[in-house]
């Protein structure tokens, strides 16, 4: 296994009596683009700011790049590019002086690969950054975050207001540029239908809690979705692993964690269920609004109404 250039490990943070992260612990290898998914205020940027040492966590450790937020913020910010979903920019200067502007800042500042950048995105160099469109900022903003060939790029929320085009554009660059160079990259969105051709692993962020993490994949084959009529439901107990279950008529559509053991119960007595594969997007609704409490019982009564 790749050594890891993230480790969290029991992080938590309480704004007031809020506890905003509790106990959220991940890991990502060298090289792997990690998705941090969850609603809004789901302590997503919270997390992240944690990660930057831009706020002190009330409790837990983190490693990112080799470093300790807390007590090396130096070197932390040389070996880690960040883009925020409101990346704020001097609008008055054009992109070439953005640039040369950041340089002194970065002793690994390489000015060939922020030109190099610069065509890639196609940006207009002598164009004020505040005429700029929403498109070309979140570009900018890519480009000068690793114009000094940070180990790892933290990118927060960035395709936030971007409209669909400019959003697949951006993901287009997002696989291009970072994961063929090999970088780590840490992603947090909620635009789950891009997230899910470019991330190879996924943590969703719940109420401060990690609720569910893993590779892409592993995730797509263990939580998935069935079709059961109500009747054979009520003569058993809820499956362990259940997230989620929806009342059609007289069928129900349940999601489970881990389907194989119900899925051999059912074998057993002698039906032939057909388990589908779902979408991170569907995935994530299960873990996060998710109703395992509607799984039907004998005392249901029979004109229940159908849920949605």
């Amino acid at each position: 296994m790749s050594e890891s250039a993230v480790s969290v490990q029991h992080l938590s943070k309480t704004f007031g009596t809020h506890a905003v992260l509790q106990d959220v612990s991940f890991e990502v290898p060298a090289g792997q683009t990690f998705a941090l998914l969850g609603r809004n205020g789901a302590g997503k940027t919270t997390t992240i700011r944690a990660l930057l040492g831009l706020l002190p966590p009330d409790g837990g450790q983190i490693r990112i790049a080799g470093c300790d937020p807390a007590r090396d913020p130096l070197e932390l910010r040389r070996r880690v590019g960040y883009l925020a979903e409101d990346q704020s920019m001097y609008g008055w200067m054009t992109p070439v002086e953005l640039c040369r502007f950041l340089a002194p800042f970065y002793p690994r500042w390489n000015a060939a690969l922020a030109n190099q950048y610069l065509d890639r995105f196609e940006l207009p160099r002598q164009v004020r950054i505040e005429r700029l469109s929403k498109g070309q900022s979140v570009k900018l903003g890519l480009a000068v975050a690793l114009a000094h060939e940070p180990q790892v790029a933290i990118l927060d929320d960035p395709a936030l207001g971007l409209d669909p085009i400019s959003r697949k554009e951006f993901y287009r660059d997002l696989v291009e540029h970072l994961q063929a160079e090999g970088r780590t990259v840490i992603y947090s969105s909620h635009l789950l239908a891009e997230v899910e051709a470019v991330a190879d692993a996924v943590a969703i962020l719940d109420r401060g809690r990690i609720v569910r993490h893993g590779a892409t994949e592993v995730l797509r084959s263990e939580v998935q979705r069935l079709i059961l009529p109500v009747a054979v439901a009520r003569r058993r107990s809820p499956p362990t692993g259940l997230l989620d279950v929806r009342r059609q008529g007289d069928q129900l559509e349940i999601v489970i964690d881990g389907m194989e053991p119900f899925i051999d119960e059912l074998t057993a007595a002698g039906l032939s269920p057909q388990p589908s594969t779902m979408t991170l997007d569907d995935i994530f609704e299960a873990f996060v609004i998710g109703r395992p409490q509607d799984w039907p019982t004998d005392e249901s009564p029979s004109g229940a109404s159908v849920v949605a």
